[in-house]
């Protein structure tokens, strides 16, 4: 037997419980502790409660709690809104994202110039995403009305505007540009910082070879930011699947229902129609569309991160 495995009382040493590994792995759960008791908390368990909530009957009103299976699924199905709602979430969320990143990239290249002054345009279009959602939604519905603001300096060229916020082809347009010029400092913030990590040399060298300027923002720049993009393209594409206020203090989902997105229908039916059940399968539904559409994004990211090929 070895003689080193015991004590000099010619008992068997036993090994401390509280090992270096052990007092690691401790350290390690103390730390992600409280994120995951965040996830368990405030994701986990109401999605879970959610899915319960769906298949029931819940009316407040009438203080009714009744199981009744996947019917309100059988309800969505058959719902003869939804194939509208979920036409003006795809509308308002194509708009959004288009031009809310295109405006972004185009501002940030502009802002990324060594000019005198360029500070004060940077503050200048970021202050709309520090500003109160609802102040600035209820201040543009003022502007858009028809005898608002715009039509009032429209007026003053000779054209008659549109009742902006009435009008069908109209309405959605107007919440679009609204939400466009929200949020658009965020992204120009994350493309300007994208832009001022890439790396000089590469322009310096392009130039030497005679490549003109748009194959170098093609070739160089987009490339470059690509990680930029792929992280803004998902930001805003979850971030316009969750409109809510601003169609609720502009247009109310109307006129009819062109302007009626899937969250301000989820909260039409749950809190105004007080179907909760029903409100609850429909958040069933927009959480499957906003992690397919994830999902889609993230799987692209081979074509479009230049270091995932």
């Amino acid at each position: 037997m070895n003689v080193a495995a015991r004590s000099t009382t010619g008992k068997p040493h036993k090994r401390a419980f509280w090992t270096m590994e052990r007092r690691d792995t401790l350290a390690g759960y103390l730390f992600i502790a409280p994120q995951l008791i965040g996830v368990v908390t405030f994701v986990l368990i109401p999605l879970g409660l959610v899915f319960w909530y769906s298949l029931h009957e819940w009316n407040v009103l009438a203080q009714t709690f009744r199981f009744q299976g996947l019917a309100n699924y059988e309800a969505l199905l058959n719902d003869p809104g939804l194939p509208q709602v979920l036409g003006a979430t795809a509308v308002f969320s194509l708009g959004l994202v288009v031009f809310n990143m295109a405006l972004a990239l185009l501002l940030a290249v502009l802002l990324d110039q060594k000019l005198k002054g360029i500070a004060v345009y940077r503050t200048l279009f970021f202050s709309p995403v520090v500003v109160s959602l609802v102040a600035w939604t209820i201040v543009w519905s003022f502007l858009l009305q028809n005898n608002g603001g715009i039509n009032a300096l429209l007026a003053l060229v000779g054209i008659e505007g549109p009742n902006w916020l009435r009008g069908s082809a109209t309405a959605m347009t107007s919440v679009v540009v609204v939400q466009v010029f929200k949020n658009v400092g965020l992204n120009m913030i994350l493309f300007l910082a994208a832009l001022q990590g890439v790396p000089r040399e590469l322009y310096e060298a392009a130039r030497v070879d005679g490549t003109p300027a748009w194959m170098q923002f093609t070739r160089i720049t987009m490339p470059m930011i690509s990680p930029t993009i792929l992280l803004t393209s998902i930001i805003t594409i979850v971030g316009s699947l969750q409109v809510f206020a601003q169609i609720a203090v502009l247009t109310q989902g109307g006129p009819g229902m062109s302007t009626t997105v899937l969250v301000y229908y989820l909260y039409q039916q749950a809190f105004q129609f007080h179907k909760f059940g029903y409100g609850a399968t429909l958040s069933i539904l927009l959480f499957l569309i906003v992690a397919v559409l994830t999902f889609a994004q993230w799987q692209m990211r081979r074509r479009l991160v230049f270091y995932e090929n």
